[in-house]
């Protein structure tokens, strides 16, 4: 069996506070040895922090979601680049646009992107980016800054949007949406992207397989995701796995993992 890596869930939050240890074992149990646990609010950094360094396995990217807008202000930015600085996480983010949500500031999203764009290329981390209903600002955005890499996570936008993160130093994250028979335009694009350019995700606890529908997902169901797409894209379950294993290590900087021995 290859590793597999979670390159998208919030193993942080209130959700998982009753069961914590348990899901983490769950995950090994299923193959998913490492995860990526990305921020949500300056708030929230200690904790998380505290989280990633409980368990092995576990690593922490800070950012500002931009669904919390209310939640940040401005000195969060250069409170951000503080922390990178003594933390040293394996990526920034999770950040990005929502243009999805009514009422969130648009000009005030993309200002605080922007700062997380200039710090990624500042320390030289890759981005956790949200963008929904907003890829094309956010492509312009890396365009502008340049010299940019990093993961669209939770991608739903269109074959072209993705070729243009390719060119532009980015991977696109597929989760739960992939698994849904009715998301023809997704699981084509699963089906017929360049394996390079893929990471597997969950995004715990939101966005559960099909199989789950309305409960509370956690990283033991990447497994489900990974067998979907491997269907489609008539490959083995392993060979999608190292691929996307091997695409998340190189992001992310993480050490590759060996297999037991026999």
């Amino acid at each position: 069996m290859t590793f597999l890596v979670d390159s998208h869930s919030h193993l942080d939050v209130d959700e998982f506070d009753a069961d914590r240890a348990q899901a983490v074992e769950r995950a090994r149990a299923a193959g998913v040895t490492r995860q990526i646990v990305p921020a949500i609010e300056a708030a929230t950094w200690p904790a998380l922090r505290a989280v990633c360094s409980e368990f092995d396995g576990l690593f922490p990217a800070y950012g500002l979601h931009p669904m919390f807008l209310e939640r940040h202000a401005d000195a969060h930015v250069d409170a951000l680049r503080r922390w990178i600085e003594c933390e040293r996480p394996v990526a920034i983010g999770e950040c990005g646009l929502d243009y999805f949500v009514e009422g969130l500031d648009r000009e005030r999203q993309r200002v605080l992107f922007d700062g997380h764009l200039r710090l990624a290329r500042e320390f030289d981390l890759p981005l956790i980016v949200h963008a929904r209903h907003a890829v094309d600002d956010v492509i312009a955005a890396v365009r502008r800054i340049g010299g940019l890499r990093g993961v669209v996570h939770s991608f739903s936008g269109s074959r072209q949007q993705a070729e243009m993160l390719w060119a532009n130093g980015f991977l696109i994250g597929l989760g739960g949406p992939v698994t849904y028979e009715r998301a023809n335009r997704l699981r084509t694009l699963a089906a017929t992207m360049p394996i390079e350019h893929l990471l597997l995700e969950t995004d715990s606890p939101d966005q559960p397989d099909a199989a789950h529908r309305g409960e509370r997902n956690e990283p033991a169901r990447l497994v489900h995701v990974l067998a979907v797409i491997a269907s489609l894209r008539s490959q083995s379950g392993d060979e999608v796995a190292a691929a996307t294993t091997a695409n998340a290590e190189r992001l992310f900087g993480l050490t590759p993992q060996p297999l037991p021995s026999a």
